[in-house]
């Protein structure tokens, strides 16, 4: 049996409509791990849908756990002389928003609509590993055996930003031990072009505000006479950024862009397209491309802004205002002086009334492999022998995934192929996956396990 025979495996698992069984499947367990009532879904998804399918292929399995946070590691493990691949995904999805779907839609039943499968977690993660699984599947049942080893760690709090996940790689690091990640999340650069990511930007939320006195006051009786908080806060925010976006506290950028993410970004250029918001050419740090700024660079957000009572406003100057905002920030930010300089700043503007407060105490770091590593050229070859171009190469995804826990903690090479696309409607209603896509993915996918087989291969990218 041949490659070719093993990517022909998958089309015929896609085309019989097995696929789509083992996809609706999963969709149809409501593994929202924001809602506290679904927690016992999580433990059965990983241990009643997961644990089968990896044993069915041969894997040994172990339940893992971290507080209340169920894991899962599967491994298979064939000659320690040869590469070892470490896989990644999530079985829990964010809140299903059951009335907000389209009329015959549902986000527990996987629907056909124009060529696209709609459902929970079809694009974010149920999808894309299922995708991998049918491409592990595929190399095992031509060639008999996948030629590496294979171990995959599954979580179920990845939508509650993964808590949990880098206690469990520091405290199992040695049965983590792997030459290299190689997993599937987020979105390509378009639904048409494959694509390749190799970290994430950091993340970070909090909140500012100001409490100017206790109560609301006339504004007839006193406007002109007491300060007014919204618009002292909304002069605190246009001190950290300017009118078009640009960040204008030091300490949150970068010191330059290197010149590998630059020659990486240099053909993965973001254009308007039909379904897309259309994009603010002029918005952000001036001098960048469009794929620089979203994937090279940081970028600030007022996620929300409240004053008074918004629903039923009234003449009076409120006692208090607040912003929930949100830094998303590339490797090359000290992520331990984020709020610290923003302290800084205002106070050195004149907004020492600001309080800060940081969102929660989950945050994404940042992370970014060298574009020019030799695991991403190796992947990257891969893919274009299998597709017949290459894939787009993002020095890190624009948005945030724990792929530190991976890159810091385990010291691994970190590539991402993802599965999905930017107008998948992740997180909200209608979520789908393409059906294009999703065949080609376990096309894509079968190629590259297929590749980590070949006895050639172990030279290709070495051990690092």
């Amino acid at each position: 049996m041949s490659r070719d025979d093993t990517i022909n495996h998958t089309e015929t698992y896609f085309e019989s409509g097995a696929f789509r069984e083992d996809l609706a499947r999963r969709v149809a367990m409501p593994t929202e791990s924001q809602n506290p009532d679904r927690a016992s879904e999580l433990t059965d998804y990983l241990e009643n849908e997961i644990r089968p399918a990896f044993e069915a292929l041969g894997f040994t399995c172990r339940a893992l756990s971290e507080g209340q946070w169920p894991f899962l590691l599967a491994e298979r493990i064939e000659d320690k002389t040869r590469p070892t691949v470490l896989g990644y995904a999530h079985g829990d999805v964010v809140r299903g928003l059951d009335d907000g779907w389209d009329e015959g839609l549902s986000p527990w039943q996987l629907t056909e609509r124009e060529k696209c499968w709609y459902g929970r977690g079809v694009a974010d993660n149920k999808g894309q590993h299922s995708i991998n699984l049918g491409a592990l599947k595929a190399v095992l049942e031509t060639r008999g055996r996948l030629g590496f080893n294979a171990k995959f760690i599954f979580e179920m709090g990845e939508e509650m930003a993964s808590p949990g996940l880098r206690q469990i790689a520091i405290a199992h690091r040695e049965a983590l031990r792997a030459d290299v990640l190689i997993a599937s999340d987020g979105p390509r650069l378009t639904a048409e072009r494959p694509t390749v990511f190799l970290g994430s930007r950091g993340s970070i939320s909090f909140d500012i505000s100001i409490k100017a006195r206790e109560g609301s006051h006339h504004s007839g009786n006193w406007g002109g006479l007491l300060s007014d908080p919204a618009i002292q806060l909304a002069h605190a925010i246009s001190s950290i950024a300017g009118p078009k976006g640009q960040i204008l506290v030091p300490e949150w950028l970068p010191e330059y862009l290197p010149d590998s993410v630059r020659r990486a970004l240099e053909n993965c250029e973001i254009q308007n397209t039909p379904g897309s918001p259309e994009i603010d050419f002029d918005w952000g740090q001036p001098g960048l491309t469009s794929a620089e700024k979203l994937f090279g660079w940081c970028s600030f957000t007022v996620l929300a802004f409240e004053a008074g009572n918004p629903k039923t406003p009234v003449g009076a100057i409120a006692s208090r205002a607040w912003a929930r905002c949100q830094l998303r920030f590339v490797v090359g930010v000290d992520v331990e002086n984020i709020l610290p300089a923003l302290r800084s700043h205002l106070d050195r503007h004149g907004f020492s009334n600001v309080q800060i407060a940081q969102a929660n105490n989950q945050i994404f770091h940042a992370s970014r492999l060298d574009p020019e590593h030799p695991w991403v050229t190796w992947v990257v070859e891969s893919i274009a022998q299998t597709t017949g171009s290459t894939p787009a190469i993002l020095p890190n995804l624009g948005g945030s995934l724990p792929n530190d826990v991976f890159s810091d903690v385990l010291e691994l090479p970190t590539v991402w192929v993802p599965h999905s696309y930017p107008g998948c409607s992740q997180h909200a209603p209608n979520e789908h996956l393409p059906l294009a896509i999703a065949r080609e993915g376990l096309a894509i996918m079968a190629g590259l396990y297929w590749d980590m087989g070949e006895a050639r291969t172990v030279k290709t990218p070495g051990r690092m």
